[in-house]
């Protein structure tokens, strides 16, 4: 791709990028949010036309008309929001587009299941079931089936888009044994991630982005150093490290600021009981699964539970109401946060108002002059940009969606914040901002607690670690009592330790 330009109304998202991907190489793809990644493989994928630039294939010129054109000459797209149909099995999703038929228009299911089996084996997992729906498996397994999928049309390059957001470690070092056998049998991939510290571990060569521009193209990934792709990445040198923890000082007789006790639901967690004082942030460290993210979804309300109690400041929050907990203070950024806590299509303001909606109603109708300078006051406490609350949520970055949703809660005043991999999609730039709010909230008197599939940055922002293993608590310890490798070796042996 030579000097790729694309504009959108007000918006200049490419301006002349350069990249060249070689056959059989891992070509990791950074930048920050906005610095123009996703438009670049929209527009390799077909899905954008470019408005100028040259698109070289296999040695010659191309138009990428559309996606069906880019994948006939081998050209897939698995993106970071998986566009598989939950409802169809895993046959059809793989063949969903150019089935097996006979007569023209009857699909040959065997066919398509054979053809399934076939091509998760050559992945590594046999064990998924062609005819097993989509919708019941895990985030991992319904990637191998965007793979098998893009595999069904011999492709000879696949841009994977943050194809690890959601995988546990030993879910990220599969990936990368699949990523090894494609490039050995000469597929090429673009790999885009956030994590700096997958890039040395599978990639070749490195293009990155700013502001629409191709900065660096084709540097050797083994031989950068960290803090020079940074420095490329933001224009400027971003220390890596986390806010420092104010000393919470002795226990006083005041009850938590959020006490769980003996909570617990068969089949995700066994009973677990903790304290989180004002000022504390507590880490869940884990792997997926093991019932970390369960655990703040039942504080939450949104799950019910078998059995124990989660108290705020000393008084009992009913079980299993979401509705209940926010009124004790209780306040959930989740996991999912594009699925789960934000309104696509609406404006920052409606997001960030909506926990408080009733305050601003006079006679059923809305006072948007005062939900708007309400909104306005939390989300510059929290630096969102653009500074524009009737800016559509879609258009932000993930970290400013992020924080809106941090707004949100900051608005209710709720005492108890959950947060469920914060930084899930949010690039290095932004994430140092979120650390900084994170810490700013704790130290004015917030209790959070923290689940993140990273380990450095459990042990970077908390406090206090549990570290959890299916289902069980095995170990708990002052942050700083503990490193990467020792929180490992529990999770990997949890059982034997506990």
């Amino acid at each position: 791709m030579t000097g790729i330009t694309k504009s959108f109304p007000g918006v200049r998202a490419l301006d002349g990028v350069d990249l060249t991907v070689l056959e059989g190489e891992v070509h990791c793809l950074l930048g920050q949010n906005g610095a123009g990644k996703s438009t670049l493989i929209k527009v390799l994928a077909g899905a954008h036309q470019p408005d100028e630039g040259e698109i070289h294939w296999r040695g010659a010129p191309v138009r990428l008309k559309s996606p069906i054109a880019a994948m006939r000459l081998g050209i897939a797209t698995i993106y970071q929001e998986l566009d598989l149909v939950e409802h169809l099995s895993v046959a059809e999703n793989i063949s969903l587009g150019h089935e097996p038929t006979r007569a023209r228009f009857v699909v040959r299911s065997g066919e398509a299941r054979r053809l399934a089996a076939e091509l998760l084996s050559r992945l590594g997992h046999p064990e998924i079931d062609p005819a097993a729906p989509v919708g019941g498996l895990s985030a991992a397994q319904q990637q191998i089936v965007s793979m098998a999928r893009a595999l069904s049309h011999d492709v000879r390059l696949i841009v994977m888009d943050e194809p690890s957001a959601a995988l546990d470690p030993d879910e990220v070092r599969n990936l990368f044994r699949i990523v090894d056998r494609l490039t050995s049998d000469g597929v090429a991939v673009v790999y885009i991630s956030h994590r700096l510290e997958e890039i040395r571990q599978i990639g070749r060569r490195v293009t990155v982005l700013k502001d629409g521009r191709s900065v660096a193209d084709g540097l050797a990934a083994a031989d950068t150093p960290t803090p020079e792709i940074v420095s490329l990445m933001t224009g400027r040198s971003v220390e890596h490290v986390f806010p420092p923890r104010k000393p919470l000082g002795p226990a006083t007789v005041d009850p938590p600021a959020l006490t769980v006790a003996g909570l617990s639901r068969p089949g995700e967690f066994d009973p677990v009981t903790f304290d989180v004082r004002p000022g504390e942030i507590l880490g869940l460290a884990g792997l997926v699964g093991s019932g970390r993210s369960e655990i703040l979804e039942t504080i939450y309300g949104a799950r019910k539970p078998a059995s124990g109690r989660v108290l705020v400041a000393g008084e009992e929050v009913r079980a299993g109401s979401v509705r209940a907990a926010i009124r004790a203070g209780i306040g959930l950024a989740p996991e999912e946060r594009k699925a789960q806590a934000l309104f696509m299509l609406e404006s920052v303001t409606s997001n960030v108002s909506v926990s408080v909606l009733s305050s601003f109603a006079r006679a059923g109708w809305v006072d948007r002059r005062a939900e708007r300078t309400a909104t306005r006051r939390a989300t510059r406490e929290l630096v969102l940009r653009p500074d524009q609350p009737e800016t559509r949520i879609k258009n932000l970055s993930g970290g400013n969606q992020q924080k809106a949703v941090l707004a949100r809660w900051l608005l209710r005043g709720c005492r108890v914040l959950l947060l469920d991999e914060p930084t899930r999609g949010v690039d290095i730039g932004a994430r140092a901002e979120l650390y900084a709010v994170i810490r700013r909230l704790a130290d004015e008197g917030m209790a959070v607690v923290l689940v993140s599939s990273e380990v450095p940055e459990v042990l970077g922002l908390a406090d206090r670690v549990l570290v959890l293993r299916e289902g069980h608590v095995v170990h708990e310890a002052p942050a700083e009592a503990l490193d990467e490798h020792r929180v490992l070796d529990l999770v990997l042996e949890g059982n034997h330790a506990r």
